[in-house]
């Protein structure tokens, strides 16, 4: 096993792993391997599992719908995104305002649920803003309008970028900074590094920061989500970092890892390892 340190480190054992999913379970259209697997084999030892995205266009049964598609055990009750995060914390802090959401179905959904709607011709309290990839430049321009009015701006994950097909196209990050530079509003974001999301998802779970481990391949977002909230850490090297780099990208930023797994079959057996 490649692990920070060189030795295994005697972590707390864990009530609940919070796992990302592109590029921690799958690839794309592909699982990576010995996903569906460790799910299994860490559920059948009373490990629950729970899938924890910055992804804001699917709703829960579309993400668990999605997981099976690629034999990964998942129902809807286990998914924690951005957009139900969003929603939550919009309902908490803005209960009945008029919200103005610049989103796809996940967000929109997420919205509608938690009880918020949007009539047209009266000012927006709330700007609520993640991935939209029918963006127009009229609707960034009346979302510019509602927060130069006085809205307030929730985004539902920082992501710049958004990997798609061998391309990297703007993420809700991206839509954001323009907004921002173009309002002079700065955003609250809900998704990963943000405690937000992992606030929810803890509650989700039914597990404090210290009985979970947070798992994923991205140390800007996913071990600095973890670290963040006091989680134990763990990086697998199957989506952003490889051998060579993982370490560099870890200081650059700003985020170490509690343990390293090259894949998930190494993760699965730390975690048995631990638990035993």
């Amino acid at each position: 096993m490649l692990t920070w340190p060189h030795n295994p480190p005697a972590l707390r054992k864990p009530k609940a792993l919070l796992l990302d999913l592109d590029g921690t379970l799958y690839r794309g259209e592909e699982p990576v391997p010995g996903a569906g697997r460790l799910v299994r084999e860490l559920e059948a030892l009373g490990l629950p599992c729970w899938f924890v995205t910055n992804n804001s266009t699917r709703t829960p049964l579309q993400v668990a719908e999605h997981l099976r598609s690629l034999g990964i055990p998942a129902a809807p009750e286990q998914v924690a995104t951005s957009a139900q995060a969003t929603a939550e914390y919009a309902r908490e802090r803005y209960p009945n305002a008029n919200v103005y959401v610049m989103g796809e179905h996940g967000l929109r959904e997420a919205m509608r649920e938690a009880g918020f709607e949007w009539e047209e011709g009266r000012p927006a309290k709330l700007v609520v803003q993640g991935i939209d990839r029918q963006l127009t430049y009229d609707r960034l321009a009346e979302a510019q309008l509602h927060l130069a009015n006085g809205a307030a701006f929730v985004v539902t994950n920082p992501d710049r970028q958004l990997p798609v097909a061998g391309r990297v196209l703007p993420g809700a990050g991206s839509i954001a900074a323009a907004l921002e530079a173009a309002s002079g509003v700065r955003p609250t974001i809900v998704g990963k590094p943000s405690p937000i999301l992992m606030d929810f998802a803890l509650k989700r779970a039914g597990v404090s920061a210290e009985d979970a481990w947070v798992v994923g391949d991205n140390p800007r977002t996913d071990i600095a989500a973890g670290l963040a909230i006091g989680s134990p850490a763990v990086l697998v090297l199957t989506g952003l970092c490889s051998a060579e780099d993982w370490r560099q990208r870890c200081d650059d930023a700003g985020a170490m890892p509690d343990a390293v797994c090259r894949g998930l079959a190494e993760l699965e057996q730390y975690v048995k390892s631990v638990i035993a």
